[in-house]
């Protein structure tokens, strides 16, 4: 019975911290990106602005690569940091900044289409995950790829 008093009181005392010194953090209180709204936008924090949500390259022959700059701008009011750009196709290749954007600044995110074996009606996108509310964007780049002929004619 001691034995069951004396557990009792240890979890007590390490379930309340054992220090009432202690107090919660506001930060969970004062952020806008809640449980309830998880895509707030945080006022002080960073937005990714992008110039153009979509480019379609036209059409191309089998096997051209294609390569577009995405332009975007930090609309935000602290830095803005990329940590990953993800392609929805190994045919497509994302190239972004791994510095930190500044507010007001402009940079770029490359974005190379390879065709080879991908005739007909295309649409990438590639999916930017960054320190912003949303926390990804998408971009897309589409268009036609005209097919390889076959000329052996053994």
């Amino acid at each position: 019975m001691k034995k069951i008093i004396i557990a009792i009181f240890v979890l007590s005392v390490a379930a309340c911290g054992g220090n009432s010194d202690k107090k919660a953090s506001t930060d969970s209180v004062n952020n806008s990106a809640t449980a309830e709204n998880p895509e707030a936008i945080d006022e002080n924090g960073p937005a990714l602005t992008f110039t153009e949500n979509m480019f379609d390259f036209g059409t191309i022959n089998e096997g051209e690569k294609v390569t577009h700059q995405f332009v975007f701008k930090n609309t935000g009011k602290s830095d803005l940091l990329i940590s990953n750009a993800a392609a929805s196709c190994g045919c497509t290749i994302p190239t972004w900044p791994k510095e930190p954007i500044k507010p007001g600044a402009e940079a770029m995110l490359d974005v190379t289409f390879n065709s080879e074996g991908k005739p007909g009606h295309v649409e990438k996108t590639v999916t930017v995950t960054a320190n912003t509310r949303p926390v990804e964007t998408i971009v897309l780049i589409k268009g036609e790829v005209t097919p390889k002929t076959n000329n052996n004619n053994h």
